[in-house]
């Protein structure tokens, strides 16, 4: 017996040893763990890290979606352009425009390339190009576009000007936050010698900020851009001279060229008119016989090398003068054979007679222009000029001629942002100016066939030829409202447009123009596949929807999308979407901020919208998004907002702000929650504050199924900026706040909102940006760190196993977004990592990471990305494992396949 106790006890001891033992191995290896990670976020403060090629994220679109406000061609490969979109992104194709990749390194901070001024290439070496961003700086590219290096910043920073674009005036001084230095506005190479370029200062492109008027015949000067000089470099921008003798000094230029026949002699386009240099651009003199004022606003040229012909085409600024009751124009387009020393007028019968277009929303825009020019505004124009003119020319402000045929010209305007009128968006001369035609048409006015008999009289086709994608039925209703943005031929005769928020192209000179940003999946189908160039403000998707295989995206601008399974030959993982809120409607809800679905019918969706079209709204279907009402009226605003220094402004409501975490109790679906966001960062715009006048900001609360909310925001610390909600899967009552402001915190309630308690969290964090639950192990995962400012320590994410009692640190960086596990397999995390405005305080790896071990190991995954620094919202998906999703701020939707997920489309797992 003595010998069996004796056995028992050793064996005790021999297994409490064994399984000392065992503990202190997995204690070193965690410490081993812990110890590597810790070592790869001090890599991530302070040193370039490549992305891992796990994950290859594709451009889901859809294409476009946004304004496009350049397009650039190479001058012998058509295959090869560049598309420079608004939402701080720039795409380029190498196959024609099939397939689009964003040009940014998505390794770095977010700012390069954000947004393209102009990309010029050798004409020694087609493989070499430069291209010049809204930053001021320069960049080169070895291999037709596909990659880019960053040679200098040429533009002044904000400290050489004595501001500070992160003190809260500098809105009102007119600085963008996101601006780094000055802007520039256009970069030339030599065609005779590529290691000598050009570069001037100036914004002379912005239309939608620079009106030229009679009082203000050179424009304005916009406090982010730099003006009266130019710059030039005679070894590929390794060095720079700067060049301002006897320049005015709010000098814009708009464009430099080259004389391909004599290096010398160089022209000019500014708003002082067009100079010259005979002496490589030392000198200058404004010269331009046959102008009438000298006031271009756009030059283009056609060149034969072959012959050595020669001719500039140019758009002269429209002057307005009041002749009687009415009003008559001078101006138009010209040519000159001679490099610009003298011009002759070609401006043929571009004037029309406006008294014989029976178009009102034209006959507004005519009074709107010629009252901005005269000074006087639209009302007393049409008071003191109320005669329609029977000849009239418009403002133009884009020129091309095809490369290949010298009589073939276009001309365009942008009626939203400039101040123009006429009919269409673009007029072409086929007799090198002779006569003009109307070629881009489309809107309800051509699609009516109205004035058919003056079109006729002409020899105008009077027929609508413009294609678009899921936006035509907007497009068909309205009178061509939104404007055309650039004008650009390729090498082979095609010519590019974009119309509102698609690109267009016409290989048949202009009788037909189709979009080039998506491809239906078969015709009349509304099912769409984006090409990989979208411009569209991504917003919260909704995965979880109650219905397998279903996904929903929200978007600002664009709606809602839903996912369509279905097997694509030519890319099977690429992901097919339909529009089911939004343009492809009528009345539809744009800019959605947030989305919930019904926990018993997933056919009952609920959308709310913080600007545009039923902003304030909360809209709902209850047929799967076939058709939606709004069911109640959240949010108004007063008319008053707060300026920079605190002054109470009037002004028109506006937009709202934003509200997030749209929430419905699963026990009990007429009890609906959400927040309106105070500062609401991550947005298109950062709307000014202003009081509301029906519901209010921080957490609000519905119970008879969102037709009547309140505020309640008992609890939470004064002006708390709530960003997002959690409810506790096991307890409905049990709701989470994530407050993201510099007194911010973590808040639960359970009383479904009543009233909120302050959670404990780590000295350290001060704004929580997210709050996570996860499903199956309960954890709470919460983001911290600040946007604008707060210590590198503030940020990270935590998480914690016992209901916030503790709290463990598992990633480290600034400011971290969102973090968020996988439903199907938890020890699968994507993180995502932003970049706080401010230039002194840049993170060097902004992005997201993904780990598939629980949080012990990290992988950086921006491969493909672009908008890398500002993805607003990513997640695992729901059903399939090695998927993942995201949202960009300004590139729309992106699916990623861990590892390739064996090449199967997405919802095969």
């Amino acid at each position: 017996m003595l010998f069996i106790r004796l056995f028992t006890v050793s064996c005790i001891v021999s297994a409490l040893l064994a399984c000392t033992k065992q503990q202190n191995e997995q204690q070193a290896e965690s410490s081993t763990i812990a110890s590597s990670t810790q070592v790869y976020f001090e890599k991530l403060k302070s040193e370039r890290v490549e992305s891992d090629p796990i994950v290859k994220w594709q451009n889901i679109g859809p294409g476009m979606s946004g304004y496009n406000e350049e397009l650039w061609t190479h001058p012998t490969n058509p295959d090869v352009m560049f598309i420079a979109p608004d939402m701080h992104v720039a795409y380029g194709t190498w196959d024609g425009g099939e397939s689009w990749q964003s040009i940014q390194d998505h390794d770095e901070l977010g700012q390069e390339m954000k947004r393209v001024i102009d990309i010029e290439f050798s004409q020694q070496d087609p493989n070499y190009a430069v291209a010049l961003d809204w930053n001021g700086w320069i960049y080169e590219s070895l291999d037709q576009g596909k990659s880019w290096h960053k040679l200098s910043e040429l533009s002044p920073s904000y400290e050489q000007y004595g501001v500070d674009p992160y003190d809260p005036l500098a809105f009102k001084k007119g600085w963008y936050d996101e601006q780094i230095g000055m802007r520039l506005s256009d970069i030339a190479i030599d065609p005779n010698n590529d290691s000598i370029w050009y570069v001037g200062a100036g914004d002379y492109w912005n239309v939608k900020e620079n009106h030229r008027s009679m009082k203000k015949p050179h424009g304005n000067t916009l406090s982010y851009a730099d003006y009266g000089y130019i710059l030039k470099s005679e070894n590929k921008g390794r060095s720079w001279k700067k060049i301002d003798k006897d320049f005015p000094e709010n000098l814009d230029v708009g464009e430099i060229i080259v004389n391909p026949k004599n290096s010398k002699h160089i022209v000019m386009l500014t708003n002082y008119g067009l100079m010259h240099s005979k002496d490589a651009g030392e000198n200058w003199l404004t010269q331009a016989e046959g102008l009438p004022h000298n006031s271009p606003r756009d030059i283009t040229y056609y060149f034969d090398e072959s012959s050595g012909e020669h001719i500039f085409y140019l758009i002269e600024q429209t002057h307005y003068i009041p002749d009687g009751s009415s009003i008559k124009s001078s101006g138009g387009i010209y040519s000159s054979a001679d490099f610009g020393e003298s011009w002759q007028n070609i401006t043929g019968n571009l004037a029309f007679d406006l008294s014989q277009v029976n178009y009102p929303a034209e006959h507004w825009r005519y009074f709107r222009a010629i009252g901005h020019w005269l000074g006087i505004g639209s009302n007393k124009a049409k008071e003191q000029y109320p005669t329609l003119p029977k000849s009239i020319l418009p403002v133009f402000n884009r020129i091309a001629v095809n490369p290949l045929d010298k009589n073939e010209i276009y001309v365009s305007y942008n009626k939203k942002h400039d101040r123009t009128f006429l009919p269409g968006e673009a007029w072409q001369s086929l007799d090198g100016g002779q006569t003009w035609k109307v070629v881009a048409r489309h809107g309800k006015y051509w699609l009516s066939d109205q004035d058919k008999a003056y079109w006729d009289a002409r020899e105008n086709p009077s027929h609508a030829n413009v294609e678009f994608s899921h936006v035509q039925a907007y497009m068909d209703a309205h009178a061509e409202k939104e404007g055309n943005r650039l004008l650009e031929f390729n090498s082979k005769g095609e010519v590019f447009l974009s119309i509102a928020q698609q690109t267009h192209k016409s290989s048949d000179k202009g009788k037909t123009w189709q979009q080039i940003d998506d491809i239906e999946t078969s015709p009349g189908s509304g099912i769409w596949i984006g090409r990989g160039n979208s411009d569209l403000p991504g917003r919260f998707m909704l995965l979880d929807t109650g219905i397998p295989k279903r996904r929903l995206l929200t978007s600002g601008e664009h709606g809602v999308w839903e996912t369509v399974p279905m097997t694509i030959l030519d890319n099977p993982q690429a992901v097919a979407l339909k529009q089911i809120e939004g343009q492809a409607q009528v009345d539809g809800m744009y800019s959605i901020s947030t989305m919930a679905v019904h926990p018993d019918d997933p056919d009952t969706l609920y959308i709310m919208a913080w600007r545009q079209a039923h902003k304030g709204k909360l809209r709902r279907s209850t047929d799967g998004g076939k058709s939606w009402q709004n069911i109640s009226t959240v949010m108004e605003t007063s008319s008053e907002r707060n300026s920079a220094d605190g002054k109470v402004i009037q002004g028109p409501p506006g937009m709202l702000p934003a509200s997030n975490s749209l929430l419905i109790d699963p026990t009990n679906p007429n009890t609906l929650f959400f927040v309106n966001e105070r500062d609401a960062f991550s947005e298109i715009y950062r709307a000014p504050r202003r009081e509301p006048t029906k519901g209010g900001y921080g957490f609000m609360k519905s119970v008879d199924g969102g037709l009547n909310w309140k505020v309640s925001n008992t609890g939470f610390h004064e002006n708390a900026s709530l960003r997002r909600l959690a409810i506790d899967p096991e307890n409905p009552n049990v709701i989470y706040a994530a407050a993201a402001d510099k007194n911010g915190g973590l808040y639960k309630t359970e009383d479904q909102g009543d009233t909120w308690q302050r959670i404990a969290i780590p000295d350290p964090i001060k704004s929580v940006n997210n709050i996570y639950i996860d499903k199956q192990s309960h954890e709470l995962f919460i983001s911290a760190g600040g946007f604008y400012d707060g210590a590198y320590e503030e940020g990270g994410a935590w998480r914690s196993k016992d209901g916030g009692e503790t709290w463990q640190k598992f990633f480290s960086a600034p400011l971290v977004l969102q973090v968020e596990t996988s439903p199907v397999n938890p020890k699968i995390i994507l993180l995502t990592a932003g970049n706080q405005m401010r230039m002194d305080r840049q993170f060097m790896n902004p992005g997201l990471y993904l780990s598939l071990d629980d949080g012990s190991t990290w992988k950086k995954i921006n491969t493909h990305l672009a908008n890398s620094d500002k993805i607003i919202d990513a997640k695992p998906d729901p059903e399939n494992p090695d998927l993942l999703w995201a949202a960009g701020w300004g590139s729309g939707w992106y699916v990623g396949y861990i590892n390739g997920a064996n090449g199967k489309p997405w919802y095969q797992y």
